[in-house]
């Protein structure tokens, strides 16, 4: 109980402080309400978690464009740390893009964006499992308990799936399903489905062989253009 309490406060002072400070509708103060609700639908993880905040920071706040949300994933999967730490990406070009203490401090609004971000996501964990972790280790085997949370990981499944066709969706139709389709990406997701699944390669050879393979296919992609563009037309 006295944890709850601790944490409760811990929660509930930064919030005040932001809604006295900014007010309710200032953007700092709703990425603390809106990672803190984040950070309660942890269910499976940070990919259960990060569809909610695509959701949240592109569609209904406008914080990121979608392929900043992409590139943040891509470094959260390539980089060490967990997954969720992507939040704190979130917030920094959050911050940056909303340059919430003025045009001349874009770097200070975007460190103070993550920080805050990262605070409220990762506070709520610790609560929860310095407070439950005592009551989850008493409920190994009871049934009425753990059957729940089979439902849980069903929907967790569910909606890993959602977040693969995310991926898909956002980086073959970078500019959505009426733009262009992007095959130098198909190209090496169909190789790095290959040698995972096929021959059996390790993750972390697999995602660096991808990376050169991108990096190297972008840059001599102007060159390839120069030269498709001085071939002769085909006539049949």
């Amino acid at each position: 109980m006295g944890i709850a309490t601790l944490g409760l406060l811990l929660w509930a002072i930064p919030m005040a402080g932001l809604i006295w400070h900014y007010g309710w509708s200032h953007a700092l103060t709703q990425m603390g309400w809106f990672f803190t609700k984040a950070a309660l639908l942890t269910f499976g993880g940070a990919y259960a978690v990060l569809p909610y905040v695509y959701q949240g920071v592109i569609e209904h706040y406008h914080w990121l464009q979608p392929q900043q949300m992409i590139d943040g994933l891509a470094l959260g999967e390539t980089t060490p740390g967990p997954l969720i730490m992507v939040v704190t990406f979130v917030g920094f070009v959050a911050g940056w893009a909303q340059a919430l203490f003025g045009a001349d401090q874009l770097v200070m609004a975007g460190v103070v964006a993550a920080v805050l971000v990262t605070y409220f996501t990762f506070l709520p964990s610790f609560v929860f499992i310095l407070a439950g972790g005592p009551l989850v280790e008493s409920t190994h085997g009871n049934l009425s308990f753990t059957a729940p949370l089979t439902g849980i990981t069903a929907a967790v499944v569910g909606v890993i799936v959602n977040l693969a066709l995310f991926f898909a969706w956002h980086v073959f139709w970078p500019s959505g399903w009426q733009g262009h389709v992007d095959f130098l990406a198909l190209i090496i997701c169909a190789f790095a489905l290959l040698a995972l699944f096929r021959f059996k390669i390790g993750v972390i050879p697999v995602i660096t062989g991808a990376a050169l393979a991108g990096l190297l296919l972008t840059s001599l992609k102007p060159w390839l253009l120069e030269l498709y563009a001085l071939l002769p037309p085909l006539t049949f």
